[in-house]
């Protein structure tokens, strides 16, 4: 049950980009497009969780026990960046159509401050190995609905006869904060 509460929790109550405001750039500029929204949503969801991982095994049995713990976030920026540079290059070789739409943001995965406040947080809950993916699962799965779900709201707005003042980021930022209402919903739920 606790493994639920945590993953639950990540998801849904403390949703990295609806509630805590983590990872916007990206939350804005991949929405456009349900396509590119997916594609992005896997691509953190990879990264997110491998690199809190390895992030979570490097402080542990590295950084902590020969007290380098002041070395976390240059060791686990590496880590991320060489986890996206494999993800770039296998994504370029296998769907090149997905690689050319994400862009510049496919690289910019590398500076996704969620990504890094995941590793951070995983340590900082004091959680261990298991309870850690669990989190790092719950939060990317959490960061692909909130994206998926803006995105399809954006297709549909692109649609709707909204005045030309109105078009664009302004429209979206409103969407973003109701979405964001929406989720605080959540709050209390479970007890969490």
């Amino acid at each position: 049950m606790e493994l639920f509460g945590i993953f639950f929790s990540a998801l849904l109550i403390n949703n990295i980009l609806l509630i805590r405001f983590l990872a916007l750039c990206s939350f804005f500029g991949v929405s456009t497009k349900i396509d590119t929204a997916v594609g992005m949503s896997f691509a953190v969801v990879f990264v997110m969780t491998i690199s809190s991982a390895v992030s979570w095994i490097i402080y542990h049995f590295i950084l902590s026990p020969f007290h380098l713990e002041f070395l976390r976030t240059a060791s686990f920026i590496l880590t991320i960046a060489a986890l996206v540079q494999l993800e770039e290059l296998y994504l370029r070789k296998m769907i090149p159509a997905l690689y050319r739409a994400m862009g510049i943001y496919l690289p910019l995965i590398t500076t996704n401050c969620a990504i890094l406040a995941v590793a951070f947080l995983a340590i900082d809950y004091r959680f261990g190995f298991l309870s850690a993916m669990v989190y790092s699962l719950g939060v990317s799965i959490g960061y692909s609905l909130a994206i998926v779900l803006f995105a399809y709201v954006r297709e549909r707005l692109a649609l709707a006869p909204i005045p030309k003042w109105f078009q664009g980021y302004p429209i979206a930022f409103i969407t973003a904060a109701l979405m964001s209402l929406a989720f605080l919903g959540f709050t209390g739920m479970f007890g969490l």
